[in-house]
């Protein structure tokens, strides 16, 4: 069989670098363009569409692609396996290039073998290119095999004396290879009935955890934001030759670039969503871009980018998005189809300089910056990124940024933990049902939160118990205040004596006890979790905290703050007061209680000799880990805090055109702090527009921020940024009372956030502390 290659691939062989996996990839091309040509014929196919790619067991072993297809007659064959010749309509196939099948067989090992056959031929039909046997005339070895059954079809592909490392990697790499291919061909797989098998393993299509069609949230408490949007944009047909693929400008009847008359005229369409994933990551964010259904382009970040048409340096390309604690990662995605739009050889890219990536990117982007006021005399961008990324760009817990919170903070982590339970295909994790509870229980215990601070200011109310005591009224019968007893029981002696009879009779079991606590308790996420140790076995707890009101009792009838259940194997339900004195009057943490009661339950069951203490630091080192008190953890803490702040103040000052007042409330030496900070981040550009631009602020030292909030705070206090009042405070005392309510807490953080290293323990208590009390002052935008 003659395999000569045409002249214009010889010089580009040589260049294309291909990926393990890229190489399997172009193998598994094809038989999917097979399959969706069965399907677009409407011809019946009860044989099943599977690709089958069996990995080698050894370095010296065989790499085999099988598929159920049509199989193809010899003179198919001897084109397929020309290099450089293409049967390829190259709009509608995934296997785009002729050369794709001799590359990826080349990088992987010396000898392919390709086998196939058609519903009743009488043998399989192949040819073997061996690449140290082939002389110049480019002949190959044509090779048959007989079939133990006429009804068998499909194409075979074995690579055999593999490259070494490639070969390990193929060995080693089973379950990368499957979640890579999965990801990329996870639209076919969900879309069409194709199966795809690596190492007898089926691939799994990997999708976007993202959150539902009905959700939103409301921007500045009005504007309604959605967290999915749908994309379809149907553009103006064109002409393109069938030939090379180049869509033509005009309407020759010849191609401009190849000068062949096979032209045709196809659709051009932008398709798809933009939308929100359900958690935070560092790297799985970012838009995927499909060609036929195949992803070119995963977790891209290209849009989230503006490149600046007045290019002045340092400050010619713009990183826009994640800006609010960009170290956290990101959670805007999206799935575009562009199947007009062209491609590289390696298909892992697309050609940025054509018209038509350019139109896909206004279109989705638009061609202003995503951040409001970044470059004057630019109109708002409405685009549907912008629109997303005014909505979603900051991450606080809660309703208004749509992001599970514990009732303190974010619960990233949790929120992650849950997205890889949705990959391995866990069925109370495939909607977002459970980001959302956990959205509206951090919402009920910050209100539960607030709801104390008001009461404890409010003087105490008389013992109503003890008042009865004194009337001689039985003091274990439940009351709601002397107004709503009937007059009749304090006055008849009767009722009194028959009353504790009639409560004996009806006193509460425990299980109805327990169930009436957590009918009406709210879940705390962040201390629901295994707790253990290796030395003292693990238990997992639901911890619950009793709603406002109710008094956690223990079976003798004492006010305990932690109450722990023992429910089937080992699981523990622990039930918590908020209310009880040693939280509300002395400030203890709900972890460390109930670490005193895990403590007991595990020392017992592990027949352990430790003591209480040694007990309560290997469980709490063990299970809170991210709670540790250090200077690294601390100081992470408030520089997230201080970033949020800026980009509030920023966002502020651009809004009022207060950056010029601002800036200069700032000394010598802090504004020379604040232009070495922008050069070290690369903003030069930024440097020259100092007093002009609020973008200072996010460069500014940080305990330079307090200042700015003492001196100017009629634009951050009264909800601007800190709920605290302010001008509607008529005293002066009363206005920096308020003030330092803020600025005290604020100085705390940004002298941690800046200083961290160093301090000790009782430092960083107070600025975990400072850290909790400023995020409470902090406004809502809703």
């Amino acid at each position: 069989m003659q395999i000569t290659p045409s002249a214009r691939v010889l010089s580009m062989l040589g260049e294309i670098d291909f990926d393990e996996w890229q190489c399997v990839a172009e193998l598994v091309d094809n038989p999917f363009d097979d399959f969706l040509d069965i399907l677009r014929s409407g011809a019946e196919w009860s044989d099943g569409f599977t690709v089958s790619v069996t990995l080698p067991s050894s370095p010296k072993g065989v790499l085999e692609v099988r598929d159920t297809g049509r199989g193809m007659s010899y003179d198919r064959l001897a084109r397929a396996v020309r290099a450089g010749w293409s049967g390829n309509d190259m709009h509608d196939k995934l296997g785009l290039f002729g050369m794709g099948f001799n590359i990826s067989t080349a990088r992987l090992g010396r000898r392919t073998r390709v086998l196939t056959t058609r519903a009743g031929d009488t043998d399989w039909i192949g040819v073997e290119i061996d690449l140290d046997q082939i002389k110049d005339d480019f002949e190959a070895k044509d090779i048959t095999e007989p079939k133990s059954d006429p009804s068998q079809h499909g194409t075979r592909i074995i690579v055999d004396r593999l490259h070494r490392t490639r070969a390990e990697w193929l060995r080693r790499n089973g379950a990368s290879l499957r979640n890579t291919l999965g990801s990329v061909y996870s639209w076919i797989l969900t879309e069409h009935p194709f199966d795809l098998y690596v190492g007898g393993t089926r691939v799994k299509p990997v999708r976007h955890c993202r959150w539902g069609d009905d959700r939103y949230v409301l921007y500045n408490g009005k504007e309604r934001i959605p967290a999915y949007i749908p994309i379809d944009e149907k553009l103006q047909d064109g002409i393109a030759c069938r030939d090379c693929g180049e869509w033509q400008i005009g309407s020759g009847e010849v191609c401009s670039i190849c000068g062949s008359g096979n032209l045709t005229v196809r659709e051009r369409r932008i398709h798809g969503w933009l939308g929100v994933q359900r958690y935070l990551d560092k790297t799985e964010y970012g838009i995927d871009f499909l060609r036929n259904g195949r992803k070119i382009l995963r977790w891209d970040k290209k849009l989230f980018t503006w490149n600046n048409p007045e290019g002045r340096e340092g400050d010619e390309e713009v990183p826009e998005y994640p800006v609010e604690l960009a170290h956290q990662g990101g959670r805007l995605i999206g799935e575009i189809h562009l199947d007009h739009v062209p491609v590289t050889y390696q298909k892992d890219a697309f050609e940025y300089g054509d018209r038509s990536w350019l139109a896909a990117v206004e279109l989705l982007r638009g061609v202003a910056p995503l951040q409001p006021k970044r470059a004057p005399g630019y109109p708002e961008n409405d685009s549907p990124l912008a629109l997303l990324f005014k909505g979603f760009r900051r991450n606080d817990a809660g309703l208004r940024c749509l992001v599970p919170g514990d009732g303190h903070k974010p619960v990233h982590k949790d929120a992650r933990d849950w997205g890889r339970k949705f990959q391995a295909g866990a069925s109370n994790f495939q909607t977002d049902e459970h980001w959302w509870q956990a959205v509206l229980r951090h919402e009920e215990i910050k209100k539960r939160g607030k709801e104390a601070k008001t009461a404890t200011s409010v003087p105490a109310q008389p013992d109503e118990k003890a008042v009865e005591e004194a009337l001689g009224f039985p003091t274990d019968m439940p009351t709601s205040g002397m107004a709503q007893r009937d007059n009749a029981s304090i006055t008849s002696a009767t009722s009194v004596s028959a009353a504790p009879v009639s409560l004996k009779e009806k006193k509460e079991t425990r299980s109805e006890r327990l169930a009436r606590y957590e009918q009406a308790a709210t879940p705390h996420t962040y201390l629901s979790r295994s707790f253990g140790h290796p030395e003292l076995g693990y238990v997992k707890v639901r911890s619950l905290l009793l709603k406002p009101g109710e008094r956690l009792l223990d079976d003798d009838g004492l006010h305990v703050p932690v109450l722990l259940d023992q429910r089937s194997g080992n699981e523990l339900t622990a039930l918590v007061d908020p209310e009880h004195a040693v939280f509300r009057r002395f400030g203890a943490d709900y972890a460390d209680l109930l670490l005193v009661e895990l403590a007991a339950v595990l020392k017992v069951r592990a027949r352990s000799d430790w003591s209480p203490s040694q007990l309560v630091a290997a469980i709490r080192a063990e299970s809170l880990q991210d709670s540790a008190l250090d200077s690294t953890t601390v100081g992470a803490e408030a520089r997230d805090l201080l970033a949020e702040i800026r980009e509030r103040v920023a966002e502020i000052l651009g809004q009022s055109d207060g950056y010029t007042t601002a800036y200069g409330h700032l000394t010598h030496e802090e504004k020379t702090a604040t232009e070495e900070e922008m050069i070290a981040a690369g903003r030069v550009g930024l440097v020259g527009r100092l007093g002009r631009d609020p973008g200072f602020a996010h460069y500014m030292p940080a305990l330079a921020l307090v200042r700015l909030v003492e001196a100017m705070p009629e634009s951050f206090m009264d909800g601007g940024i800190f709920r605290g009042p302010y001008a509607g405070v008529s005293s002066p005392s009363g206005k920096a009372l308020s003030l330092a309510r803020v600025t005290g807490c604020l100085a705390d953080v940004a002298t941690h956030g800046t200083f961290a290293g160093g301090a000790t323990a009782q430092q960083l208590r107070r600025a975990r502390l400072s850290i909790a009390l400023l995020r409470d002052e902090l406004a809502g935008e809703g």
